[in-house]
Formats: C-alpha cells, sequence, structure tokens
C-alpha cells in the first residue's frame, strides 16, 4: 500500500498539469450534466415495514388520488379577548378572508370554519383549511405572498391571525450562513496550525473542488437514481469535513518530510505513501459506516448513506492525487515562513506540547483513564432516557406564525387537535363493511384517551374507510404513544367481532413507528459498523487490543454526546442558552446520523495518530517512546482538525430551527468528546498500560491477514528515500 501510494504521490507531483487538467475535465463535465439533468425529485417519504406506512399505502389504493401530496396551510382565527369568531363583525372579517385565500391560482380549496364546523367549543377560536394544486416546493412567491397579505386583511380587521402546515415550509436548510462560519473558522485554525496561507488555503480548496464534484455528480444523477433534493445534504457536510482533514494530513506530512531534507517530488511521494496510506484506511471506515445505513431500511436514508460515501472517496481520490499535484506547482508555499525566507528547513527536535501531554499521561496512565471513562460515562447516563420522536410546528421558536399556530389550536381544540391518528378499516372480507366501520369506530371512541371520533368516510367500492381519532395528548406525549399501542393491541378482539381489518396512521403514528423502528436498527447498525471496522483496524494496525479499544472508546463518545443532547434537548437543561424554546422528543434519526457521521471522523483521528505511533513502534521505538512520538507528529494535526469540524457543526446550532440546532449541537459535542477525550487522553493512557501487548497479534492471524503497510516500513528500506546526511534541504522551485 504504501509503496503504491508513494508511486501515486511522485507521478502526480511530475505530471501535475495533467492531473490538475483532469480534475478540471470532471469538475466542468458533472457541472455541465448537473445543468442539463432533469430537476431533482421531490421522493416521499416511505420506511416500508412499518404499520403506518402499509396504511398509507392501502389508502392510496383504496382512494385514488386522495392523498396527493399538494401543499396545504392551515389559517387559524383568534377573536379579540372575551369575543367569539361567531360575532357578525368576527365572521364577517374571516369570510371575506377565506374568500380571498380562495382566489390564488394555485388553491384547489378553502374550506370556510363557519360550514366546516372547525370552531372551538368556547368560540374563541376558528380555523380554515386552504389545499393547493401543486407541491410546497412548486409553490410560487406570487401564491406565497397572496397568502401574507391576506393574512394581514384579516388581521388589520382585529383578529388574531396565525397559519401552519407545508405551504408556509421554508425552503432549504440552514441558509449557507452555518457553512461559510464554518469555513471561516476553518481558515483561522489552519492559518494558526501552518502560519501559511498557501498551507492554510490548499485544504480549503481542494476540499471545495472536491465538494463541487461530489455535488454536480449527484444533481447529474439525481433523476436517473430517484435521488431526491435533501440527498445531498450530507454528502456536502462530509464532503467538506474529510476533504479538509485528508488534505491536512498530507500536506502536514509534507512539510515534515521537506523538513528531513528531502527534495519536493521525493517528499510528497513519502507524504503520500505514509499519511496518504492512513488517509485511505479512514476513509474506508467512513465509507463503511455510511453505506452501513442501509441497515435502518429506509430507503432515502440509505440513498443519503451512499451519496456521501460517494463524497467522501472522491476527497480521498483528490488528497491522494490533486493535493500532491498542487504541491508540485507551489513546493515551497506551504512551507513555515521562517522556512521560505531563510532559504532553510530545519527539522525541529524540540518537545512540543503534543509530546509533553503524551509525557503527562504516560506518567500518569491510570488516573487519566478513570477520569476519562467516569467523566463520559457519567455524561452517557442521561442517554437511557431518550425518547425518539419528530418534532413538528412545536419545537419552532415562539417568533413564528407556525408555532403560535399550533399554540392556538391546542388551546382551543385540545392539545391532541395537532396530531389526530387516522384509522383505515379495510372491510373486503366483511359482511357488511359499513356497520363493521361503524363498530370499530365505536369500539376505538370508547378508548382511554380518545376525545372524538370523526365520521368514517367509504371509497367508491364502498369497501374501504377512513376515520380521524384526536388523542387528549399533544403529538409528541408518552401518552399518545401509548394510546397507539392500545388501539392496535385491542385489534384482535374488535377484528374477530365485525369482520373487518383496520391500522392505525398519521403523522403522529408515523412518527411513533419511524421512532421504533430506528431505535431497534440502531443495534445492529452499531454491530454492522464497528465490526466491518475492527476488522478493518485489525489490518491496518496488526494488533488486536487496538482496535477493540478504538471501538470502544468511540461507543462511549458517542453515548455521552447523546446523554447531552438528552440533557439539553428532551431534559431542557441549558437549553435558553442555546435559543432552545420548547423541549420534548429528540428526531428519530439523530442517533443513526450520530453514530455514522461520528464513527467516521472518530476512525480518522484514530488512524492517523495511532498509525504514527505504529509507524514510530516499526522503526524501533519502545511502546512508550512510540506514543510520545505520535503525538509529537501527529497531536497539532489531529486538534485542528477536530477544532476545524466542531466550528462546523457548531454553526448550525445558530440557526433557528430546533431540528438542526440538534444536529449541530450533537456533533459538535461527539467530536469535541471523542477527539479530545478519548483520543487525546484515553487512547494513550490505555497504550501505556498496555506496553508491548497492545501490539500483540496471535501469529496464525499474522499470516492470514493482508499485509498493507500503512507505516511505510517499505519506503524506509527503499533506495535513495532517505535524505543525504549533510544535503540542504532543497527549497528551489519544482521545475515542470
Amino acid at each position: 500500500m504504501a509503496t503504491f501510494l508513494y508511486r501515486v504521490g511522485r507521478l502526480a507531483f511530475r505530471r501535475r498539469w495533467y492531473v490538475a487538467l483532469v480534475w478540471a475535465a470532471v469538475l466542468a463535465a458533472v457541472g455541465l450534466g448537473a445543468l442539463k439533468a432533469p430537476g431533482a425529485v421531490d421522493e416521499e417519504f416511505s420506511m416500508p415495514g412499518i404499520e403506518s406506512q402499509k396504511a398509507f399505502d392501502l389508502m392510496e389504493q383504496r382512494f385514488p388520488g386522495a392523498t396527493a401530496d399538494g401543499a396545504s396551510a392551515r389559517v387559524v382565527f383568534i377573536a379579540p379577548g372575551g369575543e367569539k369568531v361567531t360575532a357578525a363583525e368576527n365572521k364577517e372579517a374571516i369570510e371575506k378572508a377565506v374568500a380571498g385565500l380562495g382566489d390564488g391560482t394555485q388553491v384547489a380549496s378553502a374550506v370556510d370554519p363557519f360550514q366546516a364546523k372547525t370552531i372551538s367549543k368556547d368560540g374563541s377560536t376558528a380555523f380554515a383549511t386552504v389545499t393547493y394544486k401543486v407541491k410546497s416546493t412548486d409553490l410560487t412567491d406570487a401564491s406565497r405572498t397572496h397568502l401574507e397579505h391576506t393574512l394581514e386583511g384579516a388581521r388589520d380587521a382585529g383578529l388574531t391571525v396565525e397559519a401552519g402546515g407545508t405551504a408556509l415550509a421554508a425552503e432549504g436548510g440552514p441558509g449557507g450562513t452555518a457553512e461559510v462560519i464554518g469555513v471561516t473558522i476553518a481558515a483561522v485554525v489552519l492559518l494558526a496550525t501552518f502560519g501559511s496561507l498557501a498551507a492554510a488555503g490548499l485544504p480549503l480548496l481542494t476540499a471545495v473542488i472536491g465538494v463541487g464534484v461530489s455535488m454536480a455528480t449527484i444533481l447529474a444523477l439525481s433523476s436517473a437514481l430517484g435521488l431526491s433534493t435533501t440527498t445531498g445534504t450530507l454528502a456536502m457536510m462530509l464532503g467538506l469535513a474529510v476533504g479538509i482533514d485528508y488534505a491536512l494530513f498530507v500536506v502536514s506530512r509534507y512539510r515534515e518530510e521537506r523538513a528531513k531534507g528531502r527534495t519536493p517530488q521525493e517528499a510528497v511521494g513519502m507524504a503520500v505513501g505514509t499519511a496518504g496510506s492512513a488517509v485511505v484506511f479512514a476513509g474506508l471506515t467512513v465509507v463503511i459506516a455510511l453505506a452501513g445505513l442501509a441497515v435502518v431500511g429506509i430507503p432515502m436514508l440509505t440513498k443519503m448513506g451512499l451519496a456521501a460515501a460517494g463524497a467522501v472517496v472522491v476527497a480521498v481520490l483528490i488528497a491522494l492525487t490533486l493535493v500532491p499535484a498542487f504541491l508540485g506547482f507551489w513546493p515551497n508555499a506551504v512551507l513555515p515562513r521562517r522556512a521560505r525566507k531563510s532559504g532553510r528547513i530545519e527539522e525541529s527536535t524540540e518537545t512540543n506540547g503534543g509530546a509533553r501531554w503524551a509525557r503527562f499521561v504516560l506518567r500518569r496512565p491510570l488516573p487519566v483513564l478513570l477520569l476519562g471513562v467516569v467523566g463520559l460515562g457519567a455524561l452517557a447516563l442521561p442517554a437511557a432516557g431518550l425518547q425518539l420522536g419528530m418534532p413538528g410546528d412545536e419545537a419552532k421558536p415562539t417568533s413564528t406564525t407556525e408555532r403560535r399556530a399550533y399554540d392556538a389550536l391546542a388551546e382551543g381544540f385540545g392539545p391532541g387537535f395537532n396530531g389526530p391518528l387516522t384509522i383505515v378499516v379495510d372491510g373486503e372480507g366483511a359482511a357488511d363493511p359499513k356497520g363493521a366501520a361503524d363498530s370499530i369506530a365505536k369500539e376505538i371512541g370508547a378508548t382511554k384517551g380518545v376525545v372524538s371520533v370523526s365520521p368514517a368516510r367509504f371509497n367508491d367500492a364502498g369497501d374501504t374507510a377512513v376515520f380521524s381519532v384526536v388523542p387528549s395528548t399533544a403529538p409528541t406525549d408518552e401518552k399518545t404513544k401509548n394510546l397507539v399501542t392500545t388501539i392496535r393491541d385491542e385489534r384482535p378482539g374488535i377484528e374477530s367481532g365485525t369482520g373487518a381489518s383496520y391500522e392505525v396512521t398519521g403523522s403522529t403514528a408515523m412518527n411513533i413507528d419511524i421512532a421504533g423502528k430506528v431505535q431497534a436498527a440502531l443495534v445492529p447498525y452499531l454491530i454492522v459498523v464497528v465490526g466491518l471496522a475492527i476488522v478493518l483496524l485489525l489490518v491496518v494496525f496488526r494488533s488486536l487490543l487496538v482496535p477493540l479499544k478504538a471501538a470502544l472508546g468511540f461507543l462511549l463518545s458517542v453515548l455521552a454526546s447523546l446523554g447531552a443532547v438528552v440533557v439539553v434537548f428532551q431534559q431542557g437543561h441549558g437549553a435558553e442558552l442555546l435559543g432552545v424554546e420548547q423541549t420534548g422528543p429528540i428526531m428519530s434519526l439523530m442517533p443513526i446520523f450520530l453514530v455514522g457521521i461520528v464513527f467516521g471522523l472518530a476512525m480518522d483521528y484514530e488512524v492517523f495518530l495511532v498509525s504514527r505511533m505504529r509507524e514510530a513502534h516499526v522503526h524501533g521505538e519502545s511502546p512508550a517512546q512510540a506514543v510520545t512520538s505520535g503525538f509529537r507528529h501527529s497531536a497539532r494535526v489531529v486538534v485542528a482538525a477536530a477544532l476545524i469540524m466542531i466550528a462546523v457543526f457548531a454553526g448550525f446550532v445558530g440557526e433557528s430551527d430546533s431540528m438542526i440546532k440538534m444536529i449541530g449541537f450533537g456533533l459538535a459535542s461527539a467530536v469535541l468528546f471523542d477527539a479530545f477525550v478519548v483520543r487525546m487522553a484515553i487512547v494513550p493512557a490505555v497504550l501505556a498500560l498496555l506496553g508491548d501487548k497492545a501490539w500483540w497479534l496471535p501469529k496464525w492471524l499474522d499470516r492470514a491477514l493482508p499485509r498493507v503497510d500503512v507505516e511505510g516500513e517499505a519506503l524506509s528500506r527503499r533506495p535513495g528515500t532517505d535524505p543525504a546526511p549533510d544535503a540542504a534541504p532543497d527549497l528551489e522551485p519544482a521545475r515542470t
């Protein structure tokens, strides 16, 4: 591996113009393909195998067109204090507003609350439902502006008017602010680490090129492969993250090799052969984690994982080819300022902060280990009370009209009104389908926790009915989850008496089912991903204990970060500091995202840090000396990489959307715990306690495993790879 990559690095250095032109051609080709490709599809979220999805599919089959996914808006009218919406002036204003809402060119219907009888018992609140002919993503600015202006007219009449629904959903995510903040901080960290604008800019430049290639490829293939508009979100985030990391590792090693007196071409070869080997295996662990998302069984999540895995592969290829090519164009620009000015590079033999920290841990391995494990274990304890769900409008800030509409409906019609259950009755095998549906509705209506049941609506064939059930508790309340379980548990007795079957669906039931399936898939996902990664690290480090230690440390940091998320977003401790106005269940996909993304980044740091220790040990250093050498060469780079990732993810905490806050906080916490507690403290402590045993491998397993030579042992034996004893470092520009 090291020898092959050594040759790749030298070839890219010598043929830098060809390499640069090839990547430019690839970027242009996929960019042109993205421009000419049809628009990305808006894939419907589905999760095969859960009851709510089966019920939804049955509705689509028996009620053709009834489940069309056109946008909708629920407009809430609240009378002034002490008045009723049925008062003459208020009623006139509401009817005028509803008539105006129905005039939009894309509007299918606007239902008058007085005709639909959607008025609260106390008469203070009413709501109108507006449905559109197109999806929310296809709504024009004119339609949204018309909706806002109509609502303003009703407000001018003295009513309090709020609106929720998909028609008001903002397109896109955080709008790029978080990415700009993250890249800006990354540039500052890189500049402080390298002391050179070129060295700081090179990882950023190559990472942006990699993300450009990946995103353009996803857009070009979106129509052919059925990729949705959200598929590239994870690819962009991880492509930027690992792209910076991998280029950072190669550039850092190149500077080290130049400091040893090697020529630019030889230094590039050695950097790609050693750090590049670590990049390849670190990238493989990320790809394993992302491809493993297929285990969860959510088609959209599988596509997101595979797209992000492709972005990581592109980042690896760029680090191995384009980075050395750029170093060929500017071989001295990435060197420290003193080296560029003096004309000489002096290899530093001084003890740096990384070596001093390693020696501190080596002197006190047991206290450091216990402190790290106990600290992360304490943070992980709240994760035992993790409640998964899908926060909706109730999790949005009170400054949004969607949140105020949610609160107004909950106050006027009850907390369960915002999340009704939909019961689909299949009476195809019943002698009297309508009588069976009425009996089922009556039985469910008598269940404790049910406030009301709507009249059943039948399809044209008369063999399928649908009715709504309003719970007494909020959609995210644990009692609502128990109610859904109770209704389903009562099914055998009810079905045997009626001859018809029924299933529970609706957004609330769908969220409950998704949370259950994700929670059940989390353990198999961990087993698959961590198991494959242990095998891969076994090949890389040729040790039994080092991969096990890496996996256990990762699990500890992920559980600690989940615990931190639960403390803030579920229990509410410190929520105000982050601008979280409403606590509740943790987003269902959060643990899976956290495991997949953080596992990849954690293995990056593990491979890069421990491979330097392994390299020093293979070259004859004692276990303690190898730990110190690894930290002396790698600690600063790993710290810089971790700080960059923390900055990128923490930037999302400042966004207004609660789910984006949650993802940013969870990822930033996980990287913080894994990089600074696990990799920088627990890892050296464990290696110090194990000594030579850390690198032990049974002879039979040693013979069975392939030799990949990540540490570059073969390169040290190659003639001409070592600098001449008294040779001055070459600072002459490379010649084409």
